[in-house]
């Protein structure tokens, strides 16, 4: 038991210690070089927004009660 509650303290005391500090490349490295036709370097912030197809929004409900399924002519058996 003592050691359940050790190991629980510990991980907690691990999760509390994230930064809440911007992102900045280490000590004598540079962010990637700017995208071809770019003017300028996009910053770490650009750099780890994720765009709409690399994310997609969910747009299908979700089913609420079983249906019956529609017949689907392309499921078809294998010859």
């Amino acid at each position: 038991m003592m050691r359940i509650a050790a190991a629980l303290g510990l991980c907690l005391l691990a999760a509390g210690c994230g930064t809440q500090t911007p992102l900045t490349p280490p000590k004598g490295a540079e962010l990637p070089p700017a995208p071809y036709g770019a003017a300028e370097k996009p910053s770490s912030d650009e750099l780890l927004r994720r765009d709409a197809l690399a994310a997609p929004e969910r747009s299908v409900e979700l089913r609420r009660r079983s249906e019956e399924r529609q017949d689907d002519p392309f499921d078809l058996p294998p010859e």
